[in-house]
């Protein structure tokens, strides 16, 4: 993961001012000031606009809904879709599975407030870079799952289900094969194991001595039959999240039959500026949120 002492900058408030349809900070839940999302909706168009939900970044300890990876995301509302960015609580406040109880309320609440904002969230969209790349994905394996769900956080009736899922570079196969890959591929530092890495901070305790627990926070151990399609990208020489995490977590999709796209891009490293940030990057995108939640 992201060096735990790095800050992602803003995204600068020019880039923000652009949008003029636009909510920000509103609670999605009471647990913490950080439970909150932006809706941006976009200029043209009636709506109800077609639903893509984003999960920052940030090693499970810092970034925000509103930092300078936000850029790309930002164009699908000159598809017609409307784009929500959502803060989730951190490690330093909570551990696994708070994380994804808080993306899970925020799913329902935007489905509970759909009219409000004019969207349409019968088919809703997740989309996330490294740490967000983990939130999206375990969204997209345990759709339907309540052991992965805390309804007492708000809007029990509503569905916390995705239909189409895109994880950039996120650990999705294991944060106990990290550092055996980083091996492997003799790129970056094989510190994920450590007391202190951002992963034994996320789970509450040194990973290696609570593997069932970190099992349980594994997205290639959740995987089952009827999964909503995945798009997953991911920088063959990632020096942070070795690539093999995305293969085999696309390959274990595939045997479940699951509609998975990959795309390993040689020569590149870690999520973030600016490679992550052309424009055939999040036009991929697009298209596969088109094809999947139907284009407006």
């Amino acid at each position: 993961m992201e060096d735990p002492n790095f800050k992602i900058p803003l995204l600068p408030q020019s880039e923000l001012d652009k949008v003029k349809n636009k909510f920000l900070d509103i609670p999605y839940a009471t647990q913490s000031p950080f439970q909150i999302l932006d809706i941006y909706l976009p200029e043209k168009g009636k709506g109800p606009y077609k639903t893509i939900v984003h999960f920052h970044g940030g090693a499970f300890l810092f970034g925000t809904q509103r930092d300078i990876n936000l850029a790309p995301m930002l164009r699908v509302l000159d598809h017609g879709y409307a784009l929500i960015s959502v803060q989730y609580r951190m490690s330093l406040e909570a551990r696994f599975p708070a994380m994804l109880w808080d993306a899970k309320a925020s799913i329902r609440h935007l489905r509970a407030n759909a009219k409000n904002y004019n969207l349409d969230t019968d088919n809703i969209g997740v989309w996330g870079p490294s740490a967000g790349g983990w939130i999206v994905s375990m969204l997209g394996v345990t759709n339907g799952n309540p052991a992965f769900e805390d309804l007492s956080m708000g809007n029990p009736q509503e569905s916390s289900s995705v239909q189409a899922v895109v994880d950039w570079c996120g650990p999705a196969g294991g944060f106990l094969n990290m550092d055996i890959q980083i091996r492997e591929n003799r790129l970056g530092e094989a510190d994920h194991n450590d007391p202190d890495s951002p992963e034994s901070r996320f789970m509450g305790a040194p990973i290696e001595t609570i593997p069932e627990l970190v099992q349980m926070a594994s997205p290639i151990k959740n995987i089952y039959k009827d999964l909503p399609p995945f798009m997953i990208h991911h920088g063959g020489a990632d020096p942070i999240v070795p690539v093999q995490q995305s293969t085999d977590f696309a390959l274990a999709l595939k045997s479940a039959d699951c509609d998975v796209t990959l795309e390993i891009f040689p020569f590149k490293g870690h999520h973030g500026q600016p490679w992550y940030d052309e424009v055939d990057m999040s036009d991929k995108v697009i298209a596969f949120f088109d094809q999947k939640l139907g284009s407006k």
